[in-house]
């Protein structure tokens, strides 16, 4: 082989790893493009959560505003709170039983359902008793509260 076709072929050789350099960085570029164009906006994943199940805010403030109350089940992959029987010291004729489903990943009035169980002691035993509704839409609205002044301090952290 000449020392001119040894020349040719190695440029020719160098000149196809460069061209090969360059297309996978322009496929390394795209890919970066999309995926940027796919990852959630901060406002969208501050409300969002994927690593417990259901939205984060509303788990802990579930936590925080049954945290005097006995727990029988916290499970967060599936956003449910089920407390024990609880009587406050000062009335031990009544108790309450309170459960809390959290439905959706958005901080949303729609995503939490509280439901309420009371019984009052009667005749040496415990009797199922109405629960105020205004009970059960407190309890809510103090979730609710609880969970959005979370989501304002996490933004000001």
């Amino acid at each position: 082989m000449s020392k001119l076709s040894v020349l040719a072929h190695t440029g020719a050789a160098r000149g196809r790893r460069v061209a090969a350099y360059a297309l996978l960085g322009l496929a390394a570029i795209g890919l970066s493009a999309c995926a940027s164009k796919s990852r959630p906006r901060a406002d969208l994943a501050a409300s969002q959560v994927t690593t417990i199940g259901v939205n984060s805010y509303l788990w802990r403030a579930s936590l925080d505003a049954l945290s005097f109350m006995p727990l029988l089940q916290a499970d967060s992959a599936g956003g449910v709170v089920i407390t024990d029987w609880y009587a406050n010291p000062s009335n031990p004729g009544e108790r309450m039983k309170v459960t809390v489903s959290i439905l959706d990943r958005d901080l949303r009035a729609d995503a939490l359902r509280v439901a309420a169980s009371r019984q009052v002691a009667q005749g040496g035993g415990w009797v199922d008793a109405p629960v105020q509704a205004a009970t059960v839409q407190k309890l809510e609205e103090i979730i609710l509260t609880r969970a959005r002044d979370l989501r304002r301090s996490a933004f000001k952290e």
